[in-house]
C-alpha cells in the first residue's frame, strides 16, 4: 500500500466536498475517479472497495458536520453564563474573545467596548481561562458580505462553528467563579504568559515576531507590516510551518541525544511533546499537519519500522485524519494552502528537485513549484499573487528558518533562565529585523509584480488546475527537444488566459457598491474600453485617544473598494469621478490611488475644495496623475457609450452638496442620471435649463434623503429605476420615507444597498438586466 495513501485522501476529499459544497458535480467526477483508478491504476477490487468506503465515511462525516453547522441558542437570550476557551484579543478598546455557553455547549464571541486605559491594562495582563462567567448581553449574527468579493464575516465564523456575537456593557471578568483547570486549560494559561512575558521583557520588534515563531500569535506584528509580507507573498514565514515543527523538533532530537539520552526515550518524548507543542502554538492547520505527519513518523520508528511509510503517504494520512475530525476546516485559507504546498513539494521533490544539485537553483524551484501549488486558492481568496515572493523566499526562507526561529528561542530562554539577556545579543537581533523589515517594505512596493486578473469562477479553477498539472508533468518527464517550448506555452497561458478572457468578454457593468453611510460606483464598459469610478466611499474618523486607536481601523477604500475591483480584475481606473469633497464620497480615494493604476481624475470646479480634494491632488500630482476640474457642457465618448456634465459652473461657490459633479450617461442602452450629493436647488437648475430632460435610471441624490430628489425633478425625469446608497440603520435615517413616496408615486423600482447590498447592471450591447448580491 506504500504510495496509496494518497488515493485513499482524494476519496476523503471527494466525499466530504459531495456532502458540504455541492453535491451531483462531485459525486460525478468520483465516478470519474474510480474509473480511473480502474482503468489505469489498475487498483484490486479490494482496494477500490476501500476506497468507496472511505468516500462514503467521509460523505456521512461530511453531512453530519452540515447538519450540525447551525445554532441551538435562541436569539432572545440576553443572559449567559460561559466559560473563556481562548486568550482575548485587544485592538484598541474592542476586546474580543471565544466562550463557550455552558448551557447549549455552542461557541460564541464576546465583544466589549473597554471603558478606560486603566481597565484595558488590567485585562490584557489577565488570563481569561478557567473562567467560568455570568455576563449580559445583546446577541447579533456576524457581518455578512455585501458585495461580490467581500469578506463574509458570518461564513467565516461559522466554519469555525461560531454563530453569534454578544455585545456585552459590563467588563467581561466581572461576575465570574473559577474553576478547576484541565491539563489543556493549563497549557494555554502557558501560552497565554509566555505571550505577555515576551512583550514584557523584549522590545516591541522583537516581542511580536517572537510571539509569531514561538506561540503561532501575529496580534502584536504592526499591521503595515504584516501588510508587506502579504503583498510580497511571503507572510506563510509569520505562521509556524512544517519547517519550523521540523526543525524545532530536530534540534530537541539532537540536543536529547548530545545529553545521553536514548533513541527510544527522546522519540517517546517526542511523541508526549508533539500534541502540547500545538496547543502552545495555537492550533493552527499548518502546525497541525506538520505534527500529525512528525507523529506518524515517530510512529513507525516505534514500532521499528514494521509500517513503512513515504513522506507522500504521511502527509496522505495526515489529510485523512484532520478532515475526519474537523470536515469543515476545508473551509480555511490556512488548510488548503498548507495540503496544497506539501502535497506539491512532496510529489514534485523525487523527480523534479533533485534534477538541480545546487543548492539555490533548488530552493529557486522549490519556491516556483510552491508557488504554483499555491496560485489557484490565493488567486480565488485574495485575488492576487506577487511574483516578487518567488526571489523574496530564497532570501526570507533561511533567515527565518536559521536565523529568526533558533535565535529567538534561544534569546527566550536565556531570558527565562537569567532573568535578562546580554543587551549586545538583543541589539544585533533588533538590527536583522529592522534591516529585513526595511526590505520588506522596499519589496512590497513592486506593484509592477503583481498579478491580479481577478477572483476566477470554478470553470477558471479548473483550467488553472489543468495547466498546473500540465507543467508538473512535463517538467518531470526527461528532455525532448520541444520540453522548453512546451513549458513557456504552458506557463504563459496560466498568467494570460484569464486576462484575455476579462478584455474579450463583451459585457459591461454598471455597479453600486455598498459602502455603507456613502457613495461609490463603477462603471464597467466591455472589452476593457473604460473603468470609471464615481466616488470611493469612506467615513469620517474623529480624533480618539491614543490607547482607543485600532492597529488597523476599517477604511473603506482599502476593505470595501479595492477588494471589489480587484476581484475583477480591474487595476486600471481610467476616470476618476469625485463628485464633490464629502468624505463619505471620497474619503477611500487615497486607497485607490496606492492600490490601482488611476489614469484621471475628475473633480467638480469650486473656489474652496476640501482639505481631502486637496490631499487627492497633491498625490496625484506627486503620482503624475492629471486632475482635471469639469464644468456644466464638458462631455466625453467612449463607442456607444456617452457622458455629458450638467453641473457645477465654473468656479461654484456655494454649498458643497449643491457643487457636486451631475452628469448624464447613456451605457448599455439606458440613460442614467448621477448626481453625488446634488440637492433640490441643483435640481431645479438642471430641470429649468433642460425641460425635456428624461431619465431611465436615478442614482438618488444624497443617499435618499428629503433635501434631494424633488417632487418636480421625479415626476419630470420619470425614472423607471432609481438606486439609493445608504448605510443599515444609519443613524440620519436615510432614505427618508419622503422620497421613498415621490418615487413610488411615479411607479419607480426602488433598489438600495442597506437592503439589497450591491446593485448591478450587466449589459450587452443595447439590453441589460438588474440584480442584487443579496435576494
Amino acid at each position: 500500500m506504500n504510495g496509496k495513501y494518497v488515493y485513499f485522501a482524494l476519496a476523503a476529499l471527494l466525499g466530504v466536498l459531495c456532502a458540504i459544497v455541492t453535491f451531483l458535480p462531485f459525486f460525478l467526477l468520483t465516478f470519474i475517479y474510480f474509473y480511473v483508478l480502474t482503468k489505469y491504476k489498475r487498483f484490486r477490487n479490494a482496494q477500490i472497495y476501500l476506497v468507496m468506503v472511505i468516500f462514503a465515511a467521509f460523505f456521512l462525516v461530511g453531512g453530519q458536520a452540515k447538519t450540525k453547522n447551525k445554532s441551538v441558542i435562541p436569539e432572545s437570550n440576553s443572559k449567559l453564563m460561559i466559560e473563556y476557551s481562548q486568550d482575548p484579543k485587544i485592538d484598541g478598546d474592542l476586546l474580543q474573545v471565544q466562550a463557550i455557553d455552558k448551557q447549549f455547549k455552542e461557541k460564541l464571541l464576546i465583544r466589549y467596548k473597554i471603558k478606560s486605559e486603566i481597565e484595558k491594562d488590567k485585562l490584557k495582563s489577565k488570563s481569561f481561562y478557567r473562567c467560568l462567567c455570568k455576563v449580559s448581553g445583546t446577541m447579533k449574527k456576524p457581518a455578512a458580505a455585501k458585495n461580490p468579493n467581500g469578506f463574509d464575516y458570518r461564513n467565516y465564523l461559522a466554519s469555525k462553528e461560531i454563530y453569534w456575537i454578544v455585545e456585552i456593557q459590563d467588563n467581561p471578568l466581572q461576575h465570574c467563579s473559577t474553576l478547576k483547570p484541565s491539563p489543556l486549560v493549563l497549557i494555554k494559561q502557558l501560552r497565554f504568559s509566555g505571550i505577555r512575558y515576551l512583550e514584557k521583557n523584549f522590545p516591541p520588534e522583537m516581542a511580536s515576531l517572537s510571539a509569531a515563531l514561538i506561540f503561532g500569535d501575529r496580534s502584536m506584528l504592526d499591521h503595515e507590516l504584516l501588510g508587506d509580507y502579504q503583498k510580497t507573498g511571503i507572510v506563510h514565514l509569520l505562521a509556524i510551518s512544517g519547517l519550523h515543527v521540523s526543525l524545532l523538533i530536530g534540534m530537541v532530537f539532537y540536543i536529547g541525544i548530545r545529553f545521553g539520552f536514548t533513541r527510544q526515550f527522546m522519540t517517546n518524548f517526542l511523541l508526549f511533546l508533539l500534541p502540547i507543542y500545538v496547543i502552545l502554538t495555537g492550533g493552527s492547520p499548518s502546525v497541525i499537519r506538520a505534527a500529525l505527519m512528525i507523529f506518524l513518523v515517530l510512529i513507525t520508528v516505534k514500532w521499528n519500522y514494521h509500517v513503512k511509510l513515504l513522506l507522500l503517504d504521511t502527509i496522505s494520512l495526515a489529510f485523512i485524519l484532520f478532515l475526519f475530525i474537523s470536515p469543515l476546516v476545508l473551509f480555511d485559507v490556512g488548510f488548503q494552502l498548507s495540503f496544497s504546498v506539501s502535497f506539491a513539494i512532496i510529489l514534485s521533490a523525487p523527480y523534479i528537485l533533485k534534477g538541480y544539485q545546487n543548492n539555490g537553483i533548488r530552493m529557486l524551484f522549490t519556491s516556483v513549484t510552491a508557488q504554483l501549488a499555491a496560485l489557484p486558492l490565493l488567486l480565488y481568496h485574495f485575488f492576487e499573487v506577487s511574483m516578487v515572493g518567488i526571489l523574496a523566499n530564497l532570501f526570507y526562507i533561511p533567515l527565518f528558518s536559521f536565523v529568526y526561529l533558533p535565535g529567538l528561542y534561544v534569546l527566550f530562554f536565556i531570558q527565562l533562565l537569567f532573568g535578562k539577556t546580554p543587551q549586545m545579543l538583543i541589539d544585533l537581533v533588533l538590527k536583522i529585523i529592522k534591516f529585513s523589515n526595511h526590505l520588506i517594505d522596499f519589496l512590497a512596493d513592486f506593484s509592477f509584480v503583481r498579478f491580479i486578473p481577478g477572483k476566477p469562477n470554478m470553470i477558471m479553477l479548473g483550467v488553472y488546475l489543468f495547466l498546473i498539472v500540465a507543467i508538473f508533468i512535463i517538467w518531470e518527464v526527461g528532455d525532448y527537444s520541444k520540453k522548453r517550448l512546451h513549458l513557456l506555452v504552458l506557463a504563459v497561458t496560466l498568467f494570460t488566459f484569464q486576462s484575455c478572457w476579462n478584455w474579450l468578454k463583451p459585457y459591461g457593468e454598471v455597479t453600486m457598491i455598498d459602502v455603507g453611510q456613502g457613495d461609490s460606483i463603477l462603471i464597467h464598459l466591455p472589452h476593457g474600453k473604460g473603468n470609471y469610478l464615481i466616488d470611493t466611499g469612506g467615513r469620517i474618523d474623529f480624533a480618539e485617544e491614543k490607547w482607543k486607536e485600532r492597529g488597523k481601523p476599517f477604511e473603506v477604500g482599502r476593505d470595501v473598494v479595492v477588494p471589489y475591483l480587484k476581484g475583477k480584475g480591474i487595476t486600471r481606473i481610467d476616470k476618476l469621478i469625485l463628485t464633490h469633497g464629502d468624505m463619505d464620497h471620497i474619503g477611500g480615494s487615497l486607497s485607490i490611488l496606492s492600490e490601482l493604476e488611476v489614469k484621471q481624475i475628475l473633480l467638480p470646479s469650486v473656489t474652496e475644495p476640501s482639505e481631502t480634494e486637496l490631499a487627492i491632488i497633491q498625490v496625484a500630482k506627486k503620482q503624475g496623475i492629471p486632475v482635471i476640474k469639469v464644468t456644466a457642457g464638458d462631455q466625453w465618448k467612449m463607442n456607444e457609450s456617452e457622458f455629458f456634465i450638467l453641473s457645477p459652473e465654473k468656479n461654484y461657490t456655494g454649498e458643497r452638496n449643491s457643487g457636486s459633479i451631475a452628469f448624464i450617461a447613456y451605457i448599455g442602452g439606458v440613460s442614467w442620471f448621477f448626481g453625488g450629493d446634488l440637492d433640490q436647488e441643483g435640481e431645479e437648475k438642471i430641470r429649468k435649463k433642460y425641460p425635456k430632460l428624461k431619465i431611465d435610471v436615478l442614482k438618488a441624490g444624497h443617499h435618499g434623503s428629503k433635501t434631494s430628489s424633488a417632487e418636480g425633478f421625479i415626476q419630470q425625469i420619470k425614472p423607471r429605476v432609481a438606486l439609493i446608497s445608504a448605510g443599515e440603520k444609519n443613524r440620519f435615517g436615510h432614505p427618508h420615507q419622503e422620497v421613498l413616496k415621490r418615487l413610488n408615486a411615479t411607479n419607480t423600482i426602488i433598489y438600495r444597498t442597506d437592503l439589497h447590498g450591491a446593485i448591478t447592471f450587466h449589459f450587452y450591447r443595447g439590453t441589460g438586466t438588474f440584480s442584487t448580491y443579496l435576494p
